[in-house]
């Protein structure tokens, strides 16, 4: 009978110290504000500087003259942000990482007011009344389950695993992903 009740209270034991060693309790993600997707400021390269007159076929650094304006309404052609070529400049360390953030929706596949993919954005009415911030400062997010939106102009937080792959949308191009597994109504 001894024998039966210290056993007892070993297993009652390793029963509770078991959760509290790390056996299976998940990290809280963490709190990311816009700020740190942006990478040091010492890892840009300064661009050439461009004459005032970009269009003029004088060339003031002796290379050949730029190419000719297109006939037509040439104020409608869209125009190509510099280094928009080139990969957008990510915080690598992020990859992988359990993060939550709070940001404003750009719905991209929605239902009603259901969004299931959108990006998320560091303020009201980026990418729709304004040019999009730099891809570095949009997220692609993808929420299997999508979520109901209030207004389009009310602030959320998603939580999920960052990725620092390019998503490319009609809308913009997005510098991180993240795979939702919440996405909550904020208060500012």
């Amino acid at each position: 009978m001894m024998r039966h009740a210290a056993m007892s209270t070993a297993v009652a034991l390793i029963l509770v110290l078991a959760p509290a060693s790390g056996g299976g309790a998940a990290d809280p993600p963490r709190e990311l504000k816009w700020a740190q997707l942006m990478p040091p400021a010492e890892a840009i390269s300064p661009l050439k500087p461009k004459t005032f007159f970009g269009g003029s076929t004088v060339s003031t650094d002796g290379g050949p003259p730029p190419p000719p304006l297109p006939e037509g309404n040439w104020m409608s052609i869209k125009r190509r942000q510099p280094g928009a070529d080139l990969p957008p400049r990510v915080v690598t360390e992020l990859n992988g990482k359990h993060v939550r953030i709070g940001g404003y929706v750009v719905p991209l596949d929605f239902d009603a007011t259901t969004v299931k993919e959108f990006l998320l954005v560091p303020f009201v009415g980026a990418c729709i009344h304004v040019p999009p911030p730099p891809a570095n400062q949009i997220i692609y997010v993808k929420a299997d389950k999508g979520f109901e939106v209030a207004g389009q102009f009310d602030p959320v937080t998603v939580t999920g695993t960052i990725k620092t792959e390019p998503a490319f949308t009609g809308l913009a191009d997005a510098g991180y992903s993240i795979d939702a597994e919440t996405v909550e109504p904020r208060k500012e």
